[in-house]
């Protein structure tokens, strides 16, 4: 007796509608914007420089100063929170801490 081939079901997305790329407002929900001006640095960053985190996250609003900056495709820089923490933050992301801002010194 010969051995049955193997066959699956057909797949739930296969009777899906195609969606008409006509829309030229339609971006597919699978699609990843890039953000290619973070590419470029703002501002001109050094070690012992005090920063604002500005972007979104666990640091955002939060002033810290520059320990290290990595230049690269995307520079960054690893910054140490007024609370202690280190993390690795976008040159992007980081604002100059304004003159009003009291210094550890």
């Amino acid at each position: 007796m010969r051995k049955r081939k193997v066959t699956y079901p057909v797949a739930r997305t296969a009777n899906r509608p195609l969606r008409l790329m006509s829309d030229p407002g339609y971006v597919r929900p699978t699609v990843v914007t890039i953000d290619t001006s973070a590419m470029a640095p703002r501002g001109s960053f050094a070690a012992g420089d005090r920063v604002v985190i500005a972007s979104e996250g666990l640091y955002a609003g939060e002033t810290a100063i520059v320990e290290r900056l990595a230049l690269g495709v995307i520079p960054a820089a690893v910054v140490r929170t007024d609370a202690g923490r280190t993390r690795r933050v976008r040159v992007i992301d980081l604002r100059p801490a304004s003159a009003g801002v009291p210094t550890d010194s």
